[in-house]
């Protein structure tokens, strides 16, 4: 017997509105959004998402970390229901994609289920995180992170932007300090769609990205201390100029990561220069170094090898050296059961796909700590974002939507 819902599909043009009403709610000046998270124009945003999960029958909960959960019951409420994820706010000059097309994608999922009259096994939620871009109230995916334990709810409550207001203060300030319980709970899946980010899908022709995991990534601070002295007078085989042991650091990272192709990765993105002067040799310089690589014995091997480089090369010029470890996010593997789902569902959508490991942080980082998670990833144009010029095209949108339709109602359906 067929199954009646195979030739399903969402509805192109009702997701791409969905997008684009929300595009309005804090839009920038360049085509993007601003909206930050627990601003007004967040709560605008959630605003607007809870209206429309009320509108197809959802139920809509809030815990007390701000996390929106719209639920869609299913036959058989004994069973761990199937969640899909992402978020609303964005960066101080994001786009119109990153994060709200996973919360849309998941949106529409239910509306196509409604306009078909499915009825599922498992109850489907959609769920809005709290603070994943981490741009205003640092860390980043703080919401889920509270959820998944890897985060104390004191701890979130307790961060401050840069004016001084507590988080916990402006969640109850947009009326969406909730009192649903900031923990884990059984799941049967948690699937997450998102653009790229990048551009290995529009670079190899693929339209869905079967996300196998997520990168490490290990935030490295490397101090070397010289001597300040004068620019003229002093001989350059008598200074003790930190930048001589910067210059060889520097191009040894990349040359780690490149070792490491074609995962490896290695950013310099910051260098600050003590005392800061045109006509004075520094005397301290602090680069912020980013590492990263999907294995985490690699990625541990990377670090190892930097910090030896960090010693070898300051040692060598007689400067004083310290690697300062600022943050981790270990390497990720989703589950393969749904991964496999995933891409069997694009094979028989006809859509071109690849496996590939996600080089950015989500959500699905920490729910896969508590529940089988997956990744659907589809292309944006340049692989830009965190831009106002991130843009997708309505099909690509519409394909990794189908994807994610289709491998929901595989999950929503099983009875273990």
């Amino acid at each position: 017997m067929s199954d009646p819902t195979a030739a399903m599909r969402i509805d192109v043009e009702r997701l791409w509105c969905s997008l684009m009403q929300m595009a309005e709610i804090g839009a920038g000046a360049h085509g993007g959004c601003d909206r930050q998270a627990l601003t007004d124009e967040d709560r605008k945003g959630r605003d607007q998402f809870v209206a429309w999960a009320r509108e197809i029958g959802c139920t809509v909960s809030v815990d007390e970390v701000g996390n929106l959960f719209a639920a869609r019951a299913g036959s058989d409420p004994s069973l761990a229901p199937v969640l899909i994820g992402s978020h609303l706010d964005t960066q101080a000059t994001g786009g119109r994609f990153d994060g709200v097309y996973g919360v849309m994608a998941g949106l529409e999922v239910l509306r196509s289920l409604n306009q078909h009259s499915v009825v599922t096994r498992r109850t489907i939620e959609v769920a809005s995180w709290t603070n994943e871009e981490g741009c205003r109230f640092a860390p980043a995916m703080l919401g889920s992170g509270v959820v998944s334990g890897t985060y104390s709810l004191d701890y979130a409550y307790s961060r401050q932007d840069k004016a001084g207001r507590t988080f916990r203060d402006e969640l109850q300030r947009i009326g969406y300090l909730g009192t649903v319980p900031a923990r884990s709970r059984p799941f049967a899946a948690m699937f997450e769609a998102h653009i790229e980010q990048g551009p290995i899908l529009e670079n190899t022709r693929n339209q869905i990205g079967v996300v196998t995991g997520i990168q490490g990534a290990y935030w490295l601070d490397v101090t070397l201390e010289g001597v300040a002295c004068h620019a003229g007078p002093t001989p350059m085989e008598l200074r003790r100029d930190p930048w001589r042991a910067a210059c060889p650091i520097i191009e040894g990272a990349f040359q780690l990561a490149t070792r490491q192709a074609p995962w490896g990765r290695a950013t310099i993105g910051d260098v600050k220069v003590v005392p800061g002067s045109r006509n004075t040799v520094p005397e301290r310089l602090v680069v912020s170094v980013d590492l990263r690589h999907p294995n985490r014995d690699v990625l541990e091997q990377m670090v190892s090898f930097f910090g030896q480089l960090v010693r070898e090369a300051a040692s060598s010029r007689e400067i004083a050296s310290q690697v300062e470890k600022v943050w981790h996010m270990p390497p990720t593997a989703f589950d393969p059961g749904l991964t496999d789902s995933i891409e069997r569902c694009a094979r028989e959508l006809g859509l071109t796909h690849c496996r590939m490991v996600s080089g950015a942080g989500h959500d699905s980082l920490h729910t896969a700590q508590f529940a089988p998670t997956a990744m659907i990833f589809v292309p944006c144009a340049g692989g830009l974002s965190h831009n106002e010029a991130e843009a997708a095209t309505p099909e690509d949108l519409a394909a990794g939507a189908n994807v994610l339709l289709r491998a929901v109602l595989a999950a929503a359906n099983r009875i273990h």
